[in-house]
């Protein structure tokens, strides 16, 4: 393994305690692989929402500057001192970025698990994929099929995996079908195609009436636009006829957790059944996974007293359900990676590229349409 790369660019964020975001390329001592482990050159990382946190520390982007060259640019961005606090735990931490990708086993360790890798496409879930190479565990990367690219398998876990871990969830708690928000989203299309494909009714809620015809157009029977004046009664009819108590809600601030809960008990209540002032006895569940909207969660508590609103992650749900549940998973994935599971980018870019003031400015708003493919191979 002589031959092998020792250093490689690396993408980092670091919080400075002066209140300050500065986001950074820089050399990087590439780990030779153990045992066990094998060396990826990847070829592909998207940026994800929930990539953002990490890698932009809600600074103001809005207010930042570039420096450096194009090869080797350094930005800066303003952090909110209320926003600070948050902070302390990794200021003045230069941090890697970047939860999953995909790339091209370079080199491998003596183990025979290892040693079948060479040369293989693999899909990976190890942090720090913002890099032009990555030294992993070989149980962390997964084979692609012949014929897959690296780009095609570059967003093999976060978003395929949450959304099966959706199904899975809503099948362990009893219930027979869901709810989704920011329904339009990658995520959200691969939500629709699993729910098609097994059988289990999808309501979508979205915020405007191209992302209902973009649904509509991949098969979705309930679609519900948050911006129309029936919104609440499409809602509830939609759940009605669904019998969907359980909901993924990707926004996480503002009222949309309790528009959904007061949707579920009117739907609930439509049922019939003896009047109780603690509301119907259908059980409702709301899971926050994500944070597009970053005011308070408001509750208003007019749905009864059968509800629960609780946070949802992918990583603590792989480990309940266990290793071998969550290799059954990942195989569905690898096996569908090109059909359910397929993911578009608006555009693709390099490790100097995603560090670009016009760049940052379209990702950072995790807008709907323009998700970015970091290709530190270019």
């Amino acid at each position: 393994m002589s031959d092998l790369p020792t250093v490689g660019r690396q993408l980092r964020s670091l919080v400075k305690s002066t209140g300050e975001l500065e986001l950074s390329l820089q050399d990087a001592e590439v780990q030779q692989p153990g045992d066990n482990e094998v060396l990826v050159r990847v070829e592909a990382a998207p940026i994800n929402p929930s990539d953002l946190g990490l890698l932009l520390a809600m600074s103001d982007v809005s207010k930042a500057n570039q420096t450096g060259s194009n090869d080797n640019p350094v930005v800066t961005a303003p952090i909110s001192e209320n926003i600070m606090g948050a902070m302390a735990a990794r200021v003045d931490q230069s941090m890697p970025v970047g939860n999953e990708g995909a790339g091209v086993v370079i080199g491998a360790g003596s183990s025979d698990e290892a040693q079948a890798l060479m040369g293989k496409t693999v899909a990976v879930l190890g942090g720090a994929m913002y890099s032009e190479y990555r030294t992993l565990k070989t149980h962390q990367c997964l084979v692609m099929n012949e014929g897959v690219s690296s780009k095609e398998a570059a967003s093999c876990f976060v978003n395929p995996l949450t959304a099966l871990g959706m199904v899975e969830t809503m099948r362990e708690e009893g219930f027979s079908g869901l709810v989704h928000t920011a329904a339009a989203s990658n995520l959200g299309q691969m939500l629709q195609k699993i729910c098609i494909a097994d059988g289990v009714p999808l309501v979508n809620v979205v915020r405007k009436p191209e992302q209902e015809a973009l649904l509509r157009d991949i098969g979705a029977t309930h679609v519900c636009d948050s911006s129309q004046e029936s919104f609440a009664k499409d809602l509830k009819e939609a759940i009605l006829e669904a019998k969907a108590y359980i909901a993924f809600d990707a926004t996480g601030g503002g009222d949309l957790a309790n528009d959904l809960l007061v949707a579920m008990e009117a739907a609930a209540s439509a049922q019939g059944g003896e009047y109780s002032r603690y509301g119907s006895d259908q059980d409702k569940q709301v899971y926050i996974y994500g944070g597009l909207e970053r005011s308070h969660t408001v509750l208003k508590r007019s749905y009864g007293m059968q509800w629960g609103v609780g946070g949802w992650l992918l990583t603590p749900f792989l480990q309940k359900i266990g290793r071998e549940k969550a290799s059954e998973l990942r195989q569905r994935v690898a096996d569908e990676v090109t059909t359910t599971f397929k993911s578009s980018y608006t555009q693709e870019v390099s490790l100097s590229g995603a560090l670009s003031l016009d760049s940052l400015s379209v990702y950072s708003q995790q807008a709907t349409g323009q998700k970015f493919l970091v290709n530190p191979s270019l």
